[in-house]
Parts: C-alpha cells; sequence; structure tokens
C-alpha cells in the first residue's frame, strides 16, 4: 500500500473538513459510502489541514494534538480524533490509530469508510508481523466491500491464514476465487503454494498450471507466471518426479528474475534421469550468468559433477579449478563488503540514496545504493525484514532531526527570555520614574478644574469667555474704550463715541450668543472625550504597574519551562541515539549474517572442489603407477591394483553437489505490505535487483521480501531440499522488536 493510496483513505474515509460554498440542500447530493462534507468552524483545524495537504504529517499531527490540548478545535473534536487515526496510520504507529480507530468507528460512520479503515489498519498490522491483530482488523469488515476491495480483503485474509499455518481455511478461503484479475492469479497462486505445503502436490498442480500458463501482458505477470512455475518445478523435485518437473521449469523465461533457479532445477532434472549431457546445457548456460547468484554458484560444481559422471576427467578438473578461483575471488570481496558495512558506510549509502526525504512507514528504499557491497545484498535490501528495520532507522534520523530543531528553538526561547530582562532592566527606572509622578491623579485634577470653569461660564452665560482669541481680544478692546469713555465729559463727540461703541459691542455681542450653545455643546464633548483618554491612562498606568511587578515572575516562568523542555530534550536525544545505535547494528547484523551466509557456502563450494580435486588427482596418480608383477610381494603402505581400479571408477567417485533448495514459496500479495516472508511479487513495484534479469522482469517488492532460494549444504547428493513451513513474521520495531 502507498502513501497515495492512505491519503486517498485519510480524504474520504475521515471524515476530513472541507470549505464548501452556500448551496442549496437538494442541490448536493450524499455518498452513503462517504462522510458527509462539513463546513470549517474552526481557524486552528484548518491550519492543521493546510499542513495535511502538504504532505507534512508530522507538522499536521503536532499542531493537531497541541490545538486539542488548548481546546482550540472542539467544534472538530471526532473529526480530529479521526485524522489523528489516520496520521498516526500514516507513521506507522498501528497501536494508536487501532485504538482511535476502536473508539471512534462505530455505526454513526458510514459502512464503507468503516470497513475500507479497518481494512487499510489490517494491512499494516499483517505487515508489521501482527497477524491476531491484523485478523481481528480484517474481522470488523461488516458485510461486503466493492469487488476490488473484497478481491484484497480476502487475499489478505488468507495470506494471514498461511502464516498462521491454518492452511485448509486458506483453501476454502481461496478455492471460491473467480475472474481473470490480478488478484484472482495471486489467490490460485497462493491456493496452490498452500496445497504443496499441505502434502497435496497433485491439486496444487492444476491451479499453479493455470497461473503459468496465463497470459501475461506486464512484467507483473509475468514474474508472478515465472514464479508459479518455478514453484511447481521444484515440488516435483522434490517428489522426486524429474520428468513432470520439465515441463513447468522449461516455461521459465530465460531472461527472467527467476531463469537462473529454473536453469538449475532442469539440469537436476535430468540428471536424476541419468542424461547428464542433457543437464550441461542449462548449467553451461547458468555457468557463464552473474556468480553472485547461488543458483550460478551451484552450477560451477554442478558442470564438472556432470563431466566427471561422463568420464571427462580433464574437463572436469579444469572446471573445478576455475571455480575455486572464482569462490576465493568472492571470497575476498565479501571480506571487504563486511568491512564496509561494520563501519556504517552501507546506511549512509542506503539513506543517501533517498532523495525524496519522506519519513513514516509507507517509506521504502526503492533504488539500490552506488556501494560494493550492495551486490551482494540485492536479496537482503528487497526483503521486508530489512526495509521494516530501514524504515525504522530512518523514522529515528528524522526524530533525531526535529529534536535537534526543537533543541535550537530552545536556545531561542533562552535568548528572548534574556533579551525581554535586559529590556526590562533598561525600562525599570523611567518606569518607576513616571508610576511615582501621579501624573494620572494630575490630570484628573485637571480635568475637574475644567469642568468647574465650564459650569461657571455656562451658569454666568459668559460667551465671550468660548469666542476664538481674536473675539476674545475684540471683546476686551471694547470694555476698554468703555471704561475710558465712562469717564470723558459730556460732549457731542464723547456722544457720538458712545453710540458707535454700543453699536459694535452690539454686533459682537450678537454673534458671540449666537454660537455660544454650539460652543458649549463641543465643550461638553471635549470633555467626554477626555474623560475616555483619562479612562485609558488609568487603564495603562495599572498594566504598568502590574507589569511592573510581574514581569520578574513571568519571565522566570517561562526561563522554568524552557529549561524543563530543555532537560526533557536532552533525554529524548540520549534515549534517541541509543536507540539509533541499537537499530544500526541490527541492520548491520541483517546484512553481515546475509555475507557470512554466502561466505559459508562458498568455503562449503571450495571444500567440495578442493576434495573432488584431489581425489581425481589421486586416481589418476594411481593409474599412471606401474602395476607389480604377479607374485610380488605388496609392501606395506601400498595400494593394491583392485583398489586403486575401484577407485577411479568416474561415475562413483565424485559426489553430487548440493541439487538446489526449493525457493520460497511464500505467498504472493500485490500493493498491500507484503509479511516478511512473502516470495511474490506486488503489482506496479519494480525491482531492487540486477543480478542477471532484464530490468522489465524485476518486480519483485521492495517490501514483499522476495528471498534467494537457500542451497543445502553442499556435497550432499540426493533430492532438494524440501519446502520451507510458513513462519509468521517476526514483527519488527526498533532492533526487531515488537513496536509499542
Amino acid at each position: 500500500m502507498s502513501a497515495r493510496v492512505l491519503k486517498h483513505l485519510l480524504t474520504a474515509a475521515v471524515a476530513l473538513a472541507v470549505v464548501t460554498a452556500a448551496a442549496p440542500a437538494g442541490a448536493r447530493r450524499h455518498d452513503p459510502e462517504k462522510m458527509p462534507e462539513t463546513r470549517i468552524r474552526d481557524l486552528h483545524y484548518g491550519d492543521v489541514l493546510f499542513y495535511y495537504y502538504q504532505d507534512e504529517d508530522f507538522e499536521a499531527i503536532t499542531r493537531l494534538t497541541a490545538y486539542q490540548h488548548w481546546d482550540l478545535v472542539k467544534h472538530h473534536e471526532a473529526e480530529g480524533q479521526l485524522l489523528l487515526g489516520g496520521l498516526y496510520l500514516s507513521l506507522g504507529m498501528h497501536n494508536e490509530a487501532g485504538a482511535r480507530f476502536q473508539a471512534l468507528l462505530t455505526d454513526d460512520v458510514p459502512t464503507g469508510v468503516r470497513n475500507r479503515a479497518w481494512f487499510y489498519l489490517g494491512q499494516v498490522w499483517y505487515a508489521r508481523g501482527y497477524l491476531d491483530k491484523a485478523s481481528e482488523a480484517l474481522a470488523k469488515i461488516n458485510g461486503k466491500m466493492s469487488p476490488e476491495f473484497e478481491a484484497q480483503r480476502e487475499h489478505l485474509y488468507a495470506n494471514v491464514l498461511m502464516h498462521q499455518g491454518r492452511f485448509d481455511e486458506a483453501i476454502r478461503l481461496l478455492a471460491s476465487a473467480r475472474g481473470t484479475s490480478i488478484w484472482t492469479a495471486y489467490a490460485r497462486f497462493n491456493l496452490g503454494i498452500a496445497l504443496i505445503r499441505s502434502k497435496r502436490l497433485p491439486a496444487a498442480d492444476s491451479f499453479l498450471t493455470t497461473v503459468g500458463t496465463m497470459d501475461a501482458p506486464t512484467a507483473e505477470r509475468a514474474a508472478l507466471k515465472d514464479r508459479a512455475n518455478l514453484a511447481l518445478g521444484y515440488a516435483y523435485l522434490q517428489a522426486n518426479e524429474p520428468a513432470k518437473a520439465r515441463e513447468p521449469l522449461e516455461r521459465v523465461r530465460l531472461n527472467g528474475p527467476y531463469s537462473n533457479k529454473a536453469l538449475l532445477a532442469i539440469g537436476w532434472a535430468d540428471a536424476q534421469t541419468g542424461d547428464y549431457k542433457g543437464a550441461l546445457v542449462p548449467w553451461t548456460e547458468l555457468r557463464g550468468r552473474n556468480v553472485l547468484d547461488s543458483a550460478v554458484q551451484e552450477s560451477y560444481l554442478a558442470v564438472p559433477y556432470a563431466y566427471s559422471k561422463l568420464s571427462a576427467s580433464a574437463q572436469s578438473a579444469d572446471n573445478y579449478e576455475t571455480a575455486v578461483e572464482q569462490f576465493s575471488t568472492e571470497d575476498k570481496s565479501l571480506d571487504e563488503a563486511i568491512g564496509r558495512i561494520r563501519d556504517g558506510k552501507m546506511l549512509q549509502d542506503a539513506l543517501g540514496a533517498d532523495k525524496e526525504g519522506r519519513y513514516g512507514w509507507f517509506w521504502q528504499l526503492k533504488d539500490i545504493p552506488e556501494a560494493p557491497e550492495s551486490r551482494y545484498l540485492y536479496v537482503l535490501l528487497a526483503g521486508h525484514d530489512f526495509q521494516e528495520g530501514l524504515k525504522n532507522y530512518r523514522d529515528l534520523n528524522f526524530m533525531g532531526k526535529m529534536l535537534d530543531k526543537w533543541d535550537d528553538s530552545m536556545a531561542a526561547f533562552g535568548d528572548m527570555i534574556d533579551t525581554r530582562e535586559h529590556a526590562y532592566a533598561e525600562r525599570i527606572p523611567k518606569v518607576d520614574a513616571l508610576l511615582a509622578s501621579g501624573a494620572v491623579d494630575k490630570l484628573q485634577q485637571r480635568r475637574a478644574e475644567l469642568e468647574s470653569r465650564f459650569s461657571g461660564i455656562e451658569k454666568g452665560q459668559d460667551v465671550a469667555a468660548l469666542g476664538s482669541a481674536e473675539e476674545r481680544e475684540q471683546w476686551a478692546r471694547i470694555q476698554r474704550l468703555e471704561a475710558a469713555l465712562a469717564g470723558a465729559p459730556d460732549t457731542p463727540e464723547n456722544a457720538e463715541l458712545r453710540a458707535r461703541l454700543k453699536l459694535v459691542k452690539g454686533v459682537l455681542y450678537f454673534r458671540l450668543n449666537d454660537s455660544f450653545k454650539a460652543r458649549m455643546w463641543q465643550q461638553h464633548r471635549s470633555i467626554k472625550d477626555l474623560d475616555l483618554a483619562l479612562h485609558e491612562a488609568q487603564s495603562r498606568w495599572i498594566r504598568v504597574d502590574r507589569a511592573r511587578k510581574a514581569v520578574p515572575n513571568n519571565n522566570g516562568e517561562f526561563a522554568a519551562r524552557v529549561a524543563a523542555l530543555k532537560e526533557r530534550i536532552d533525554a529524548l536525544q540520549v534515549r534517541l541515539a541509543a536507540s539509533q545505535d541499537k537499530q544500526r547494528g541490527y541492520l548491520a547484523d541483517l546484512a553481515v549474517r546475509e555475507l557470512d551466509q554466502q561466505k559459508e557456502r562458498l568455503a562449503a563450494y571450495q571444500v567440495q572442489a578442493r576434495f573432488e580435486l584431489a581425489a581425481m588427482y589421486d586416481r589418476a596418480a594411481n593409474e599412471e603407477q606401474p602395476k607389480k608383477e604377479p607374485g610380488a610381494v605388496q609392501q606395506k603402505g601400498e595400494a593394491s591394483p583392485e583398489s586403486s581400479d575401484q577407485g577411479a571408477a568416474p561415475d562413483q567417485g565424485s559426489a553430487a553437489p548440493n541439487q538446489g533448495a526449493a525457493p520460497d514459496q511464500g505467498t504472493a500479495a500485490p500493493s498491500q505490505g507484503a509479511a516478511p516472508d512473502q516470495g511474490a511479487v506486488a503489482p506496479n513495484q519494480g525491482a531492487t535487483s540486477d543480478q542477471g534479469a532484464a530490468a522489465a522482469d524485476q518486480s519483485a517488492a521492495p517490501n514483499q521480501g522476495a528471498p534467494a532460494p537457500q542451497t543445502t549444504a553442499p556435497g550432499t547428493p540426493g533430492q532438494p531440499a524440501a519446502l520451507g513451513q510458513p513462519a509468521a513474521p517476526a514483527p519488527q520495531g526498533i532492533s526487531g522488536a515488537p513496536k509499542s
């Protein structure tokens, strides 16, 4: 399952709020299989969705949990919890997701939404190796899903049953599969494997033959077709029926990803019937391929073994010597690769090759890093265990970067607190002087005096008091002139001046009186504005006084919180570093274990090749020794001619190399997070192997784990190894431990 699929789940099935334009109720028809559209009522929930739609899942989780803590998304509580469950699921935190789905996926949620959520959760549980929980999640699906989802659900549940060893139940479930879709092909393949594991090879033949002879227009179908033919061929080899094994093995493409195993098996089918000359044809072709493949390595022993059976001792010896040289060269290269892995360069190369910068459960390594050790580890790198471990290691690295970022933020917060304290120290003298001045009280007193003055003007109807400056000056001049004329003699001239002054005074008074009420109203308005300004000044005065007392306490509280967070981050960084070292060691051990197994196989092959060479040289030396005359006394330590001749028989002195173990008969799972031992390919997932196959055929999914067939101990003649029984995939948390 890809991140795009999960995005579809979260968008369509986890009740995300979307902004919708106002429209009549009948203008929009609701799909009962989907959550209804709702309006965003809390701005902070919209902020979460912004980061969600930017694929910033971690940031969305961080913000959503913070907003929920501060009760800022109270109108979207249920939707937020479902969204949080989906985001946890995308990050591989299946326990958190499962707990939320368990509580919130009730009957109130549409059936289609609820079923899809449980289906995807079951996939995550299955891929993580928690088979019981995967079975429980799938059991919560109520009724039938869409045909596509129903096929996937049946296929996934069958895989769970087979990994639990419940083959009869898996057979009954898959026997009803119909149609020609890719899911039907996978179901038939898995059913055939289940029948083989149940020792019912004849019944398995029809299913695997159907898959092995189907049309294969795509690389995925072609790979599955080859896989089915290879599995059936090896099954017949194990049943000691080489004649029946040839037909399916010959259907495997010569340049496909499974061609090496098929060529090796065809050779052993011929060898089991005594046709060693015929066996040389596929083995010789195989011997010219990449020596890294275990089947090619085995062909280096099979070819000289066939020559020895054909009494071609010289060719057999030459090929054994070539095998020893090749094995020795590869052994040295393996030692160098192990050294690089021990130095930690493998993970640097693996993560350095990833340019997407993604994290979470749906991330996987898709490109093999350009490194010397990669040529030996392509199967391991594509395997489930390594992919899961690498995901965990990458997530640890991502968390380390986040902790470093937050640690830098703590330092910035500390600087901000220091700046606040410095600014407080600089401003406190001015603040203290201002608070001690009683400026607000003085302003209040002046306001009272001003109001008293206006009251006197209003009562005394002092119209000149509210006049303009020019008018007040004119009124004052008139009053001075009146006082001067009052003491002047009563002459005609003075009488005329008094009349003219009275006229001027009347005109001016008329103007002042006419505007007196308007000016008085304006003054009352100004007093009200002044009251508001004084009230604001008093409020600010109180806040300044409180801040004067509270700032030291606030800075101390902030500093304590920052210090506590810093201490917590430091502790997490220590734990994270320990987990990274542990996970790095776990992945290195996986890789080294794989290379050690290759070294052990090469060592065993070398021993066998050297032993056969020594035996051949001994036989050749004994044949060249002159025969003693009849009756001659045989010296102690000399071999009799009869015994020498018996040891020189070419068809009795060579041990058959290992005849090739059967390929891993794991179940196939397209596009749904396969379990660790799944051997079949997954749709639309590119190859990670460039070993001996065309690029178009490399369809083994990186997380599907298509391991190369393991060989039995060299030098042990007999039938191919038995098909391995399915093992429940080990839950992979950090260093392989189940995630809590």
